[in-house]
């Protein structure tokens, strides 16, 4: 990044890959996950609920195809010459048997408004003959491998039920770069026993391991997890961000970022009937990058500021 833009936006870079706007499209297939079928768990993690991020356009037993296509007509309403990226969001969207996974992705790819492919995994569910997959369709259209990290604390990741490592983390990253895939991390914000000083840890880790792009987001408690249990009966302190000392986390962890890492969001937005805390009224993720935005300009900061004097 050449400019000292306050940060690296993803989006700018598919627009300006792409000549337009660009659009993901969440597609609903069902996969498993090893952290609930038992092969590594069978509760999954503590905060989660895949039900709060699944658009009504997957939710009727719809084939990929089909999927798309509801996911087009609504968003073209608004910007008709858009391009999409088939999104395959929920679960682990990396486990099942190679050959399936080829004949899914494919599907996925061959409608012509798709000019790109995001993937949501877990590190320990990303092999070679998975990335091999990955580097045949990333030869037509642009293969986004997204790794939930969710934190570089090990005590952290075991106190979440994530049955994952950070050096699982390393490991599918040095994988994924071997082929040339773009690689995104997902990072929470706000887990519990973490503060600011754990933020500039997990930036500097980050970019040692010279991802592509990160999402971040606050620890949300969304209604029948094992967290909101927990929340209720204190069993985990569990101390939800207000919108003001997230920012200020979020700016901090910029500044000790590598600038080549792209953001490509800064929140989750989860339906209000399922989020028991913290109460942000439903404010927009493009809400939370002007304040960030403008934030940063009026501090004379920027992504990376910290890092290059490192």
């Amino acid at each position: 990044m050449t400019m000292k833009h306050a940060y690296n936006s993803f989006s700018q870079w598919l627009r300006r890959q792409y000549g337009t706007r660009v659009q993901k499209i969440s597609i609903n297939y069902p996969f498993s996950c090893p952290n609930r079928d038992g092969t590594k768990s069978n509760i999954g993690c503590i905060y989660c609920n895949n039900s709060s991020f699944l658009p009504e356009y997957t939710l009727n037993n719809l084939s990929i195809t089909q999927q798309l296509t509801e996911g087009i007509r609504y968003f073209s309403k608004k910007y008709p010459t858009q391009l999409y990226i088939a999104y395959f969001q929920n679960y682990t969207n990396t486990y099942a048997a190679t050959d399936k996974l080829f004949e899914i992705y494919k599907e996925a790819c061959s409608h012509e408004k798709v000019v790109g492919l995001a993937i949501a995994t877990r590190p320990d569910c990303i092999n070679e003959n998975i990335i091999n997959i990955l580097a045949e369709i990333n030869k037509t259209k642009k293969v986004f491998v997204e790794i939930g990290i969710e934190s570089t604390f090990n005590e952290t990741l075991k106190l979440i039920n994530r049955c994952h490592t950070f050096e699982d983390v390393e490991h599918a990253v040095k994988l994924l770069k071997k082929y040339n895939l773009w690689i995104t991390g997902h990072l929470i914000f706000g887990l519990p026993y973490e503060n600011i000083d754990s933020v500039i840890i997990h930036a500097k880790k980050l970019s040692t391991l010279q991802l592509t792009c990160l999402k971040l987001h606050q620890l949300q408690i969304l209604k029948d997890t094992l967290l909101h249990k927990y929340y209720i009966s204190d069993a985990i302190k569990v101390t939800p961000l207000s919108v003001d000392e997230y920012i200020h986390w979020i700016i901090t962890f910029l500044e000790h970022l590598s600038p080549d890492i792209y953001i490509e969001r800064f929140t989750s937005e989860s339906p209000k009937d399922q989020v028991i805390a913290p109460n942000w009224n439903q404010i927009k993720n493009y809400h939370i990058a002007e304040i960030i935005r403008k934030k940063m300009n009026e501090l004379n900061t920027y992504q990376g500021k910290n890092f290059l004097k490192e």
